[in-house]
């Protein structure tokens, strides 16, 4: 199955850029994804292609106007798509949620810009996505992270073993990883990693994976785990 993506932005070369390179490029290549850029300025309204007005009330910047931003999504939109609205107070991205997209057969993202969209947008998503409690800029950034999270799950795109030993996979963080050279500066690898028994490697790792979660993310973890 090949999972179809469409972006509607009015910055498309945000999207195209990192989209072409590395593995989300390579995922494309294989026909394991087929991504979209749409312009909403396309559906923009008048001869100047209006995308944006004042707020109702009053109040500082511009909101994106309901029309062109639902021409846009109903122009792609199909009984299996899922269209994700990136916003500050949605929902916050997490690993289980790419996990769950990356099942899906068609994603569409809209990416705000200026102060937001027209409240009335929200009627036609069926989700609400936000990487963190920040706000940036436009919701590009944020559809990217949230792509990009979601290709690298996809079957084949990448080592099924780097997926399931990496951070947030089994609600941990990831164990530490080294490589050569044995020794740098007084730091060295522990002997563990090199003795060769696969099992107590496998022990050692998932007790870093333990002890660095409830150090740096107790949040992630039970009560009853977290001491």
């Amino acid at each position: 199955m090949t999972l179809e993506i469409d972006v509607l932005t009015l910055f498309p070369a945000m999207i195209e850029g990192p989209l072409s390179q590395s593995i989300p490029g390579r995922i494309q290549e294989q026909g394991l994804a087929t991504i979209r850029i749409h312009d909403l300025r396309e559906f923009g309204l008048g001869r100047h292609k209006s995308v944006d007005d004042t707020p109702y009330g009053g109040g500082a910047g511009m909101i994106m106007r309901v029309e062109p931003v639902v021409a846009a999504i109903e122009s792609v939109r199909r009984p299996e798509s899922t269209v994700i609205l990136l916003d500050p107070g949605g929902e916050v991205f997490r690993h289980d949620r790419a996990a769950d997209l990356s099942l899906r057969h068609h994603l569409v993202f809209v990416c705000p810009r200026y102060e937001g969209v027209d409240e009335r947008v929200r009627a036609f998503v069926d989700l609400e996505l936000s990487i963190g409690d920040y706000v940036v800029t436009g919701g590009e950034l944020p559809a990217l992270v949230v792509i990009d999270a979601v290709l690298r799950l996809l079957p084949g795109a990448i080592d099924a073993l780097s997926t399931a030993e990496e951070s947030f996979s089994a609600g941990l963080l990831e164990y530490p990883q080294y490589t050569r050279p044995p020794s740098f500066r007084g730091m060295d690898v522990p002997e563990i990693l090199t003795s060769g028994d696969h099992g107590a490697v496998a022990r050692w790792r998932a007790d870093q994976a333990g002890d660095r979660t409830r150090q740096r993310r107790p949040d992630l973890l039970s009560p009853e785990d977290r001491s």
